[in-house]
């Protein structure tokens, strides 16, 4: 779909959606359980939300498959969500500012954290809720419920499925047919597996080699002999599993969940809190009238989820209003793969999962490298006017594990692209995914699954201070600091190589060398929108077309990054603290370690660096004293809360803490 028809319609339906009365469609909002919370005045409400979608209308309708969704009599899709809700018992003293953090894979604490204590401090509400339909409802977890799509003469909607199973235990006679880790998102059609294909390889580019369809059934074989109790959500393979293999599973699966109501459900949820009075029962909305500004932060799975959530239109209500004035997707670089037939929401980016195959870029951008058509980010808020403020925020991990790349330099890695005015970028270098736990212990750690320590370098402080900066930045119009990431034109991106990232060879240590997760171009088949991630998937598993080419950040002479808003772990440094880590054993031994950040330590004294044959200046050599690293320390703090990218009592904890380590000691 090419984009001067996109801004065509999009016109169109911000009309259109002005002309329809009512408000977002939350049919009935029920708090099941209120309770009170600490000394502050706070109490938490949680229940289900109900509502039901036109699809008619044209900000649903890039749903996809919501018009093959059973309908009620007034020709409506319904859906229901749980929700929390933490606000003040006396509305009176809330601040008017909602924050709507989004579960990543159901789950989120609305009590644990720092920015949740001030945002309590300051009075703001904080709400989340269900998006997602292909996890069990269980306590403490926020889910939904949405329809399977049919074929308008009531018959199932079939299509092609793929599951891959590795790391199993050895002869394990049964598994469960996961996708993205959840069971239940696509059951086949037939548990007859002479209509399925069911393969073997000893490496990822290996030989694949077809099973016996007589040799395996869709089935529990635990408790009963092959060809077991059939079962369409398990696999059973006649003699066992091998752990040396990976196994591939490719079936026709039935009914389709929605899942792109997610979308919807939490766009007319937040709408409903911020604008709403009453349901349709009469039910009074419980922050009704006192809510001015809202905004949103997602981590991860559920910061792909708030992209691909603005990117799709949703941030524009039924009646043209704006749902979010700013959002934080945080160490979240690609777009959520739910919105296209048989998705598995809980999907990440292992191989053949979708997730970075169409516009993962803020500003307008030409994907020639995969002749995709001209589009960004903000291409449908912009046409209605309801783009939010956006702090986006990710670290080293993201560009090994997660593709980043092509978000900054696009598809052929060749330009930097700028952003828009509306969006601020935050780099946490030398980072595992979500960060570490900080601290300032010299001493490396074993980590069982991987080749090297886990990485302590933290960015929940800096998070937690550009947070507040886009509260302000929405409700007082203070702009936030800088962006701070790495650049092509500052030489600061460069290919994934010890070469050309200039990373020291470190004795005992394994390089970057072929470590990188890489962009691959898939062929989903024709009926797959790539830009908007959705339709639907006819090939599996998908062919790859190409590689495309990624960059990752320069490094200095002791394997640390240089770009981006360090933490004062990362400045005055104990050692190596890299975004990668790779598996000790496995079926992928040496490949990289999803989500998994390394760390090498400094020799404490030369003697001991000499000796080692390490590259890296000691602890001694380059700090000479425990007195000398702490006033280090203290300056790096400084430095940040100047900045804006440190809060002072954060700031003070780590000086207390450096000068309470063994640093030098």
């Amino acid at each position: 779909m090419q984009l001067p028809f996109f801004k065509t319609a999009l016109a169109a339906a911000a009309v259109l959606g002005l002309a329809i009365p009512g408000q977002a469609r939350i049919t009935r909002l029920v708090v099941e359980q209120t309770e009170a919370l600490g000394q502050d005045g706070y109490q938490k409400l949680t229940g289900h939300a109900y509502g039901e979608l036109d699809p008619r209308l044209p900000l649903n309708a890039i749903i996809t498959d919501l018009e093959l969704a059973p309908r009620n009599a007034r020709g409506m899709v319904e859906y229901s969500a749980t929700f929390t809700i933490l606000k003040p018992a006396d509305l009176a003293k809330a601040s008017g500012v909602l924050l709507y953090f989004i579960p990543n894979r159901g789950r989120v604490n609305l009590t644990n954290g720092g920015f949740f204590v001030d945002a309590r401090k300051q009075g703001h509400v904080l709400v989340a809720s269900g998006w997602q339909a292909d996890l069990e409802p269980a306590p403490g977890m926020e889910t939904m419920s949405v329809p399977a799509a049919r074929n308008a003469d009531g018959s199932s909607i079939t299509g092609p499925v793929l599951a891959r199973f590795s790391n199993m235990p050895d002869g394990a006679m049964t598994l469960p047919i996961l996708r993205g880790g959840a069971a239940g998102t696509a059951d086949p059609a037939s548990l007859d597996s002479s209509k399925g294909m069911l393969t073997r390889r000893a490496s990822e580019d290996g030989k694949v080699v077809p099973l016996r369809s007589a040799d395996w059934a869709f089935a529990d074989c635990s408790q009963t002999p092959f060809p077991g109790k059939p079962d369409p959500r398990k696999l059973c393979l006649k003699g066992g599993f091998n752990p040396a293999f990976l196994y591939e599973l490719v079936y026709t699966a039935k009914d389709p969940k929605v899942h792109g109501i997610g979308f919807a459900a939490t766009r007319d949820l937040n709408s409903y809190l911020r604008f709403g009075t009453q349901d349709d029962t009469g039910s009074a909305n419980p922050v009704r009238g006192r809510m001015t500004a809202t905004v949103s932060q997602g981590n991860s799975q559920s910061g792909n989820f708030l992209r691909s959530f603005i990117h799709l239109g949703f941030n524009q209500d039924e009646t043209g209003r704006k749902v979010f004035d700013g959002g934080n997707p945080n160490i979240a670089v690609r777009q959520q793969g739910m919105n296209f037939r048989f998705s598995a929401p809980s999907g990440a980016a292992a191989l053949y999962e979708a997730g970075s195959d169409g516009v993962v870029w803020w500003e307008d951008y030409t994907d020639d490298a995969r002749r995709h058509p001209t589009a960004g980010l903000l291409d449908r808020c912009r046409a209605t006017e309801t783009c939010p403020k956006i702090v986006e925020t990710f670290g080293a991990s993201e560009f090994f594990n997660l593709r980043a790349s092509a978000g900054l330099v696009g598809t052929r890695a060749d330009r930097d692209i700028p952003l828009p005015s509306n969006v601020r970028r935050y780099y946490f270098p030398g980072v595992g995914h979500g960060g570490g736990p900080g601290g300032f212990d010299p001493d490396a750690r074993p980590q069982s699954c991987c080749e090297l320590a886990p990485n302590p370098n933290p960015s929940s402080d800096t998070l937690r201070a550009l947070l507040t900066t886009l509260v302000d930045w929405v409700v007082k119009g203070t702009l936030p600091p800088p962006s701070q990431y790495p650049r092509l034109d500052r030489g600061e991106l460069v290919a994934p190589t010890q070469v050309a990232m200039g990373f020291p060879a470190i004795p005992g240590a394994p390089l970057p060398d072929g470590i990188l997760n890489p962009l691959y171009q898939y062929d989903f088949g024709p009926r797959f929108h790539y830009n908007d991630l959705s339709g639907v998937v006819t090939m599996q598993p998908p062919p790859i077309r190409q590689v495309l080419p990624s960059v990752v950040t320069r490094v200095d002479a002791d394997g640390n990054e240089v770009a981006g808003v360090a933490s004062v772990l990362h400045q005055v440094p104990l050692g190596t603290y890299t975004g990668w880590n790779t598996n000790a054993d496995g079926f992928y031994k040496g490949h990289i370690r999803t989500n998994a950040g390394g760390y090498i330590p400094f020799a404490k004294t030369k003697a001991e660096r000499l000796a080692s044959g390490d590259p890296r200046l000691s602890l001694e050599e380059r700090y000479g004293t425990h007195e000398k690293y702490v006033a280090q320390v203290r300056a790096a703090a400084e430095r940040l809360v100047r900045g804006r990218y440190l809060l002072q009592d954060d700031a003070e904890r780590l000086i207390a803490q450096a000068e309470a380590s063994n640093v030098l000691k």
